[in-house]
């Protein structure tokens, strides 16, 4: 073993003797070919003259043949896939030409490309590539993994049409996938499906398409529906998601259609649970009886919590213990339940009781730990771990061809490319592997594969890589420009982008700190700042630059208090007058436990956790969690050099932080989605 280990690294030293570091001069060539490129023809190769040897020279090639697809014959592509075989950009090419192959319907040069495994819609052109050879369908074979799908690509709608036209798709197989469109919520697949059902249960299955379109409707019709198994399915599906939108008016409903149908015990439950839960949300005032009432057999983790939010926004800490002590012996041992059992007792003057779970929960470095810590006036535990140095693993991992290409993608600003060579070239790499490689990008200023890479265990606690100090991109200054915490801006630009610059989310919101471009144009405007569209949110400074500003404008409107103004920043400065319209008089952890959107308040937790790290990080001592979290009404002080700050220390007990609730945003995404949840 040791003789093969020193003929490896022999083999990777000898490599990075041949292959130096890219230089700027090249990184800028590739860039100017690269756009070159995308526009097509040859004009890229004058202007990459000299990067025949750089890691990213088939990207170039790659990127002309992909623009010139629809002028393209086969030849071309073959001398690509045979010159850089496995390779992403090869990959890309031949799933693009097959696309385009199936556009022209050229059926037999498609099949002779064609590879299986690459996704549904080429899977569905692959069959109709066969079908155009006059082959038949069979279901097993050709269908079983589609028919898994509660949705599927509009290519196969012919595939889909000739296996009915076949007689394949008898009514128990339109029924099974129907039934996984309704769990999925895809009301589109169940209607289209529904058609192909036989005339006497077509009705039950448009039904269904109608509880998921328009609950609403749905339950206001379903008094004359027949008593049958599926419009039973039907109702129970309406009242739950008008549970969900209007929980009065499906507590109405409810009261007519319970003895209308023969519902099942489980159904009955499934729509008591939803109106005892959306009730609850709301805080109507019989919202903690029902949800007491509950049987054991219907309850969830959801309305177990809820019993406990509603207690607590009413102060009634004798119905939070009650509450706490219904959950299961692992739900308790949450830190929020532990924090919220200890604040209970306390209230209720049974400080002996409390004291034991604060002094456990303080050793945590979480939300609910540093409040424990506040309480009882000690230092926050936080124990920072360095990663081991081993220089020959490192020199195995900078010989790895693939993960080279993905260090120079992140580089030029490829990044979404660069995630999916990451992802390539380390599939199947061992724990270690994965941590000196995420290391690596750390000191390559690719901050978020760190994020992404060390999740759990001891890992949590290389707090240099997770929770980074890019002072490149004016945190600090900008944040102080702004009049906020730049503690507190690191904390909501990790928590909204894990520091992935080219993070774009479902709503749009663009970059580190994950700014609309309607916003982000407002702001500018209102401070007098240079605006350049949407596009230059992806630009670290520019975002930082004008998110900074905007969290000082929630911050102005929620009198400077960092966690009403991160709940703003998440869920809308709207929604938040609202909660505290109804709800201004509770405490600070109250009123966040009480927040209706479970993202939000997991979010508020994540922000006000990750800005106390990132203190800590800039300054050693950290104001504590209580001082930034003033009461409602009450204005923040920003901290200055008089400000009290707490000690850190290490205790041996202390787990390994945890990140409750923290966004988990795949390795090879380009987005993190922030769109406010309406969950309970």
């Amino acid at each position: 073993m040791t003789v093969v280990v020193t003929c490896v690294l022999v083999a990777a030293n000898a490599f990075a003797a041949t292959t130096p570091e890219p230089t700027d001069a090249q990184r800028q060539a590739f860039k100017r070919a690269y756009v070159a490129a995308q526009q097509g023809g040859d004009g890229w190769k004058a202007l990459a003259s000299g990067l025949n040897n750089y890691p990213l020279y088939p990207s170039l090639e790659a990127a002309a043949l992909t623009h010139d697809l629809r002028q393209l014959n086969r030849a071309p592509v073959d001398d690509y896939l045979s010159r850089y075989p496995g390779m992403i950009p090869a990959s890309d090419l031949r799933r693009d030409f097959l696309l385009e192959l199936a556009r022209r319907e050229d059926w037999e040069t498609f099949l002779s490309l064609y590879q299986a495994g690459m996704g549904d819609t080429l899977s569905c052109y692959a069959l109709r590539a066969q079908m155009s050879r006059g082959a038949t369908l069979d279901f097993d074979r050709d269908l079983a993994t589609l028919w898994t799908r509660a949705n599927l690509p509009n290519a196969c709608d012919p595939v889909i049409t000739a296996a009915h036209d076949q007689g394949l798709l008898t009514a128990p197989r339109l029924w099974a996938r129907i039934d996984r469109a309704v769990d999925a919520g895809q009301a589109g697949t169940v209607q289209s499906l529904s058609n192909w059902l036989p005339a006497d249960e077509m009705q039950a299955g448009q039904r269904l398409a109608m509880a998921l379109k328009d609950p609403g409707g749905a339950v206001a019709s379903a008094e004359t529906w027949p008593d049958s198994p599926r419009h039973r399915q039907a109702a129970t599906i309406a009242l739950e998601r008008l549970a969900r939108r209007q929980s009065t008016a499906a507590d109405n409903a409810w009261q007519k259609l319970q003895n209308r149908f023969a519902f099942s015990p489980d159904q009955r439950g499934r729509v008591m649970v939803a109106l005892a839960l959306f009730h609850a949300t709301d805080f109507d005032e019989q919202a903690l009886e029902r949800l007491a009432a509950l049987p054991a057999s219907m309850q969830t983790t959801a309305t177990r919590e809820w019993r406990v939010r509603v207690a607590l926004a009413r102060q009634d800490w004798t119905a939070a213990l009650a509450a706490i002590a219904a959950m299961p012996a692992s739900q308790q041992q949450d830190g929020e339940w532990r924090w919220f059992r200890a604040r209970s007792l306390t209230a209720l003057n049974r400080d002996g009781e409390a004291r034991p779970l604060l002094s456990g929960l303080s050793q945590e470095p979480t939300y609910f730990g540093f409040m424990a810590a506040d309480r009882l006036q000690s230092p926050y535990s936080i124990c920072p771990q360095s990663l081991p140095a081993d220089p020959q693993r490192e020199q195995l991992l900078l010989a790895n061809q693939g993960l080279l290409r993905a260090f120079e993608l992140y580089a030029v600003d490829l990044q979404k490319l660069a995630r999916r060579e990451w992802t390539q070239a380390l599939a199947g790499a061992d724990p270690a592997t994965l941590k000196l490689a995420a290391d690596l990008a750390y000191r390559r200023g690719w901050y978020d594969r760190a994020v992404f890479t060390f999740t759990s265990g001891d890992a949590l606690r290389y707090y240099e890589q997770r929770f980074p100090l890019a002072s490149q991109d004016g945190i600090v200054p900008q944040s102080e420009q702004s009049g906020i915490d730049p503690s507190w801006a690191y904390g909501i630009l990790r928590a909204e982008s894990a520091w992935m610059s080219d993070a774009r989310s479902g709503a749009d919101a663009r970059g580190l700190m994950q700014l609309l471009p309607g916003t982000a144009a407002l702001v500018a405007k209102r401070n007098g700042l240079d605006w350049a569209g949407g596009e230059s949110l992806y630009d670290p400074i520019t975002n930082i630059k004008l998110g900074t500003r905007y969290l000082a404008q929630m911050a102005e409107r929620f009198n400077g208090a960092p966690w009403l103004a991160s709940a703003a920043y998440n869920a809308g400065p709207a929604k938040v007058d609202q909660w505290l319209g109804a709800r201004s008089n509770l405490a600070p952890d109250l009123f966040v436990a009480s927040m209706p959107y479970k993202e939000t308040r997991e979010y508020v937790a994540r922000v006000m956790a990750f800005s106390v790290i990132y203190d800590w990080r800039l300054n050693d001592k950290v104001v504590p969690m209580s001082e930034r979290m003033p009461p409602i009404g009450q204005t923040y002080r920003l901290p200055d050099k008089q400000t009290p700050r707490r000690a850190v220390t290490c205790s041996v007990a202390a787990p390994a932080p945890a990140e409750s609730g923290s966004a988990t945003v795949p390795a090879a995404s380009s987005s993190v989605d922030s769109a406010t949840s309406s969950s309970p």
